[in-house]
């Protein structure tokens, strides 16, 4: 294996390991405390609506739904993750693939906050960080948690491939 397809499949695991860290984070808020977390099918609905050239909505949940949303939306937010993922390694470099350390993906991590707040939110009508939403700063707390397990989700996953 080349050291540039090496460095692609390790990225993309961390951001797959990043992501999977969301998902039981999400299924243990649900289930656990009973808190509503994002349905990937609205991001897939959001997605969709693209191609129609909408890309704001007063309310993701009231617009129309799109064929496949729901698997559109677990893809995209696999592949964001992903993304992400490769940030922090364009960023580190291979050096941090061979000793992770916990700070470039907590960095990373929290700062993709901005996607949700600053473009997902808004266009799907929830406003800027949550601010027409019932209980913003309820919601803001949660972004930040998510994301910083995805940080930390990142390190772990990195820390384990580079055990291997």
């Amino acid at each position: 294996m080349t050291a540039t397809v090496e460095l692609v499949a390790r990225a993309t695991l961390i951001g797959v390991g990043g992501s999977a860290f969301i998902d039981l984070w999400s299924l243990a808020l649900r289930r656990g405390l009973h808190i509503a977390t994002l349905d990937y099918a609205l991001l897939g609905r959001w997605i969709g609506h693209f191609r129609r050239g909408r890309f704001t909505h007063p309310r993701i949940a009231a617009a129309s739904p799109v064929r496949g949303e729901r698997p559109l939306g677990w893809a995209a937010h696999y592949g964001i993750g992903i993304a992400f993922a490769f940030v922090v390694v364009a960023v580190w470099g291979s050096a941090w693939l061979e000793s992770p350390g916990i700070l470039p993906p907590l960095v990373v991590g929290l700062g993709s906050i901005a996607a949700p707040w600053f473009i997902m939110q808004p266009a799907f009508g929830a406003g800027i960080a949550g601010s027409k939403t019932p209980n913003p700063l309820a919601g803001r707390l949660r972004n930040l948690g998510t994301h910083a397990v995805y940080g930390l989700g990142l390190y772990v996953t990195a820390l384990t491939l580079a055990a291997l």
